[in-house]
């Protein structure tokens, strides 16, 4: 008999769950409470990195996901959800900067990942501020655009015989002996499933609760400017070197840091901010007169540009800045794939394969099979059951 799956979420991790599933032969429904990609995935970037991690469970779960991307360019046309090979630069600002940047890249060089120290940085960015004492070169680093993305892997996965379905889940269904038997929907009918798989993304703490699998996924409110249509200025991503240490930071309050990066319509993206305020929605000038400033600094041709829009969005958060990926062991056939912050574009494809394998159980396809074992929920449990 074939597994019956449902997949809660339409944004760009539940579309490469679906497609994965799919793929593999699985009865897949995805169900959302509104259009695809509407969430977070409509809030991003569309970074696929690796520059910004650590050696560790999420530099591979990326490793996986980039040449993932690439079959999925492959497979589906690259210009469908307009995949950019365009490379990432990390630039520091001060000499000290430049050395401590030097040692992470190190590390990251050890665990496979291509970096080009760089002394000339305007050589490759010429629109640079003078002065800069160098950075590193990362060519893996890429780009996607998010919706067109998730809406690409989730038409893949319906032309494979999938499903979709708009409505709210509200809970799980099981039978006398405790196993998954279904999901209730708010409209009050239940969607049969052998598993259910939590990629409800920055909402997947409530979702999880109401599967009887509550995580601690919280919500870190994020800004990203957007310029005018300029000429092509900016090649690559680029960053500055304070931005890996914003990215790991567990702090509460604001933290910004400069993120650069052209888009084929021409506008110039600019970030990065994180701040935990819950749910807040509201537009924080201070924020966005920051994030400019910053950008200035790194390109100053940005002071005589018009900014057009800005938008702003809640990046699923953990504690420990891992995502969840995996089955729950508080309630069968619950697998969740959730929780990456503002990761979770570029390591849709992997976590897709990833929670295949762990419904076929079947082995991961990872460089270190046992390096997921650090995303399971089990981390986030308390013995007695409840999510840290």
């Amino acid at each position: 008999m074939t597994l019956k799956v449902v997949v809660v979420g339409g944004g760009v991790v539940g579309a490469a769950c679906a497609f994965h599933a799919a793929s593999a032969g699985l009865d897949v429904t995805v169900v959302d409470r509104g259009p695809v990609g509407a969430g977070t995935t409509s809030r991003g970037e569309g970074n696929v990195l690796l520059s910004d991690k650590e050696p560790g469970p999420e530099l591979d779960l990326a490793r996986l996901s980039r040449a993932l991307w690439d079959e999925a360019g492959d497979e589906l046309g690259a210009d469908l959800f307009e995949l950019e090979p365009k490379g990432g630069l990390v630039v520091a600002r001060t000499d000290e900067g430049l050395a401590a940047l030097g040692v992470f890249a190190a590390r990251q060089a050890r665990a496979g990942v291509c970096v080009e120290p760089v002394d000339r940085v305007r050589e490759l960015e010429p629109h640079l501020a003078p002065g800069l004492p160098g950075g590193v070169h990362y060519p893996q680093d890429a780009q996607v655009q998010p919706v067109r993305a998730a809406v690409a892997l989730l038409d893949a996965a319906v032309r494979r015989g999938a499903r979709t379905r708009t409505a709210e889940v509200t809970a799980a269904v099981t039978g006398r002996d405790g196993a998954l038997t279904g999901v209730r929907t708010a409209a009050g009918d239940v969607l049969p499933a052998d598993a259910v798989v939590n990629a409800a993304g920055t909402w997947g703490g409530e979702v999880g609760r109401r599967l009887g699998a509550p995580v601690e996924v919280l919500p870190r409110r994020g800004f990203v400017l957007v310029t005018e249509p300029l000429p092509p200025m900016v090649r690559h991503k680029v960053y500055s070197a304070d931005y890996v240490a914003g990215v790991a930071s567990s702090d509460a309050g604001l933290e910004t840091s400069c993120v650069v990066e052209g888009t084929r319509g021409g506008t110039v993206l600019i970030g990065a901010s994180r701040e935990r305020v819950g749910f807040d929605t509201r537009l924080n000038p201070a924020v966005v007169t920051r994030l400019a400033a910053q950008a200035c600094r790194l390109f100053p041709f940005l002071r005589g540009t018009h900014l057009i829009r800005t938008y702003r969005g809640f990046r699923p958060y953990c504690p420990d800045h891992l995502p969840v990926v995996g089955p729950d062991p508080r309630a069968p056939g619950v697998v969740h794939a959730c929780g990456h912050e503002g990761a979770g574009i570029g390591l849709a494809p992997a976590t897709g394969a990833l929670v295949t394998a762990h419904l076929l159980g079947r082995p991961w396809r990872g460089a270190d099979p046992a390096a997921h074992t650090a995303l399971l929920p089990d981390r986030l449990v308390t013995r007695g059951g409840a999510s840290r």
